[in-house]
C-alpha cells in the first residue's frame, strides 16, 4: 500500500459546504456579470443553464457511485466554467445580431436560430475536443483521476446541451413577455 488517506464525518461535511460555497458563489458571480454584460433575462438562463449542468452531473456521480471529492469539485467547477463561456459566446452573437436590427420579415426565434448556427461550429469543436480528452483520461487516467474525468465527460455534454437549450430559453421568454404585456387585465367584477 502506497498511500492512504482518510476524512472524517466533519470534515467530509465542512468538504460538502465548502463544495457548495464555491459553486454557489460562482454561479452568483456570473448571474451579475451576465446580468451587466447582456440582461437580466440573459443571466438567469445561464445560471438555470449552469445550474441544470451541475445537478445532473452530479445525479450522474451519485448513479454510478462516485465519491465527492477535491478533483469532483474541481471538474464541477470546470464545467461551470466551459458552459458559462459557451452561453456568453453565443449571447454575446445575438446581442450583437439584435444590435443590427431584425431583417424584415425575420423573428426573434429566427434571429436566434441564426446566431446559433454561426456560433455551432466552435461550440461542438470546442465541447468535442474537451470530451475526447477527458475520455482518454477515464480510460487511461488511473483510479486517482477517474471521478474527475467522468464528472468531465458527463458535463461537457450537459453543457453543450444546455447552451443550446438557454439560446432558446430567451426566445420563450421574451414571447411570454410580449403576450403578457400586450393582453388586457382583466378587472375582477365587484359582487
Amino acid at each position: 500500500m502506497r498511500r492512504v488517506e482518510f476524512v472524517g464525518p466533519q470534515v467530509g461535511r465542512d468538504l460538502q459546504l465548502q463544495a457548495l460555497y464555491a459553486v454557489l458563489a460562482g454561479m452568483a458571480g456570473i448571474l451579475i456579470y451576465v446580468a451587466i454584460r447582456f440582461d437580466f433575462r440573459g443571466g438567469v438562463i445561464s445560471i438555470v443553464a449552469i445550474a441544470h449542468d451541475v445537478i445532473v452531473t452530479l445525479g450522474a456521480l451519485s448513479i454510478f457511485n462516485f465519491e465527492m471529492s477535491l478533483s469532483v469539485l474541481a471538474a464541477l467547477l470546470t464545467i461551470v466554467g466551459y458552459s458559462i463561456n459557451d452561453t456568453i459566446v453565443i449571447f454575446d452573437r445575438i446581442r450583437e445580431s439584435r444590435g443590427r436590427g431584425l431583417r424584415k420579415g425575420q423573428t426573434l426565434a429566427g434571429l436566434v436560430n441564426t446566431s446559433l448556427n454561426q456560433t455551432l461550429s466552435r461550440t461542438i469543436l470546442t465541447s468535442f475536443t474537451t470530451f475526447m480528452a477527458s475520455v482518454v483520461l477515464f480510460v487511461f487516467g488511473g483510479e486517482v483521476l477517474r471521478d474527475f474525468a467522468f464528472a468531465l465527460v458527463v458535463g461537457v455534454v450537459l453543457g453543450t446541451y444546455s447552451t443550446v437549450a438557454a439560446a432558446s430559453l430567451i426566445v420563450d421568454w421574451e414571447t411570454w413577455s410580449r403576450s403578457r404585456q400586450s393582453s388586457p387585465r382583466k378587472v375582477p367584477a365587484k359582487a
